[in-house]
This record gives C-alpha cells, structure tokens and sequence, in this order.
C-alpha cells in the first residue's frame, strides 16, 4: 500500500474529505451525489491503479483520477454557482483541485516514461 504515502493521494483524500463535510447538507441531490461520486473516485482511481498489477493499468487508473478532477472541479463551480458551496470555500477547492490534477498528470508522466524505457514505445488504449 505504498500509494499511502504519495502526496497526491494524500492531498486527493484530504480534498475528498473537504467536499464531502461540505455538500452533506445540500438539498439538490442529483448534485449532492454526482459530487461526492467523482470526489471518492479521485483517492479511490489511485490506489486501485497502484494495487494493479501491471504499470500500464496503474496508468489507466491515474487516468482515471485525473479526469475524476475534471468531473469534480466542473461540478464544485456548478455547486458554487447555483448557491450550494460558499464561494471562497468553492474557490478554495478549485484551486486544490488544479493542483491535484496537476500532480496526477506528472505521475502519469513519470510511469509512461518508465513503461517507454523498460518497454519501447508506450500508448494507452
């Protein structure tokens, strides 16, 4: 479980928390829950990938993670629009959420050229 200690599932887990304390109380519930969805997918895409057994899964699942990000940071500026998140909470995450996918998208980076050096030529289906 060495995904315990890289940062970014670190900081994804804390964000993950962050967003969940702050949407329990929303009444829009189709929203409340597409939010925490993507939230936990975050933390969760992480370690599966690094539980996987191959370095190309563990690629797919940053993948994953990284486009939980996208899903989530959309959502957290609609929850924000439409009065559901205090705006410098909102802002707050936004920002966590930038550099989180930011950080995902280096370790992407950093396990395909580990892949492309051990392997060749590396593409992610």
């Amino acid at each position: 479980m060495h995904y315990l200690k890289l940062d970014v599932w670190q900081r994804s887990y804390q964000l993950t928390l962050r967003v969940c304390k702050l949407i329990k109380s929303c009444k829009d519930y189709g929203l409340k829950d597409q939010i925490s969805r993507s939230a936990v997918s975050i933390p969760s895409n992480i370690a599966e990938g690094a539980e996987r057994q191959t370095a190309k899964d563990n690629v797919r699942f940053l993948y994953f993670a990284k486009g939980s990000c996208g899903e989530l940071l959309t959502q957290v500026m609609l929850a924000r629009d439409l009065g559901h998140f205090p705006e410098v909470e909102a802002n707050e995450l936004i920002s966590e959420l930038i550099e989180v996918s930011r950080m995902i998208g280096g370790l992407i980076k950093y396990r395909s050229s580990q892949i492309q050096e051990k392997y060749g030529e590396y593409r992610v289906d």
